[in-house]
């Protein structure tokens, strides 16, 4: 067991894109270069099928509270809400353990 683990966040994004996606991609990845400059942040995890889910790690709910108030972020969702998403979810977990396997090492 791993006995310097300290328990993080997880906030999970889950979405249904509309067919506008004009600048999606582009806006994507600028909130993803600029999620990982902000203090707090430890990670992103991302993958788009039907759903899209997005999940960033986060040391405290204030690192979370802090980037959902970033003005460039909020100009995004702002533009996410108007064009680019018939649905979207957000849940905050708090990440008390984790474990895994991985073959490749």
């Amino acid at each position: 067991m791993n006995e310097s683990f300290k328990p993080y966040y997880a906030v999970i994004f889950t979405s249904i894109q509309t067919s506008t996606l004009e600048g999606y991609a582009e806006m994507a990845a600028e909130m993803e270069t600029l999620a990982k400059q902000q203090k707090g942040f430890l990670g992103i995890e991302s993958a788009r099928n039907t759903v899209g889910i997005t999940v960033s790690y986060w040391e405290s709910l204030e690192a979370i509270q802090q980037w959902k108030q970033h003005t460039e972020h909020v100009i995004a969702q702002q533009k996410g809400i108007r064009d680019w998403y018939a649905h979207y979810h957000v849940k905050i977990c708090k990440v008390e353990r984790e474990y895994g396997f991985d073959k490749r090492s």
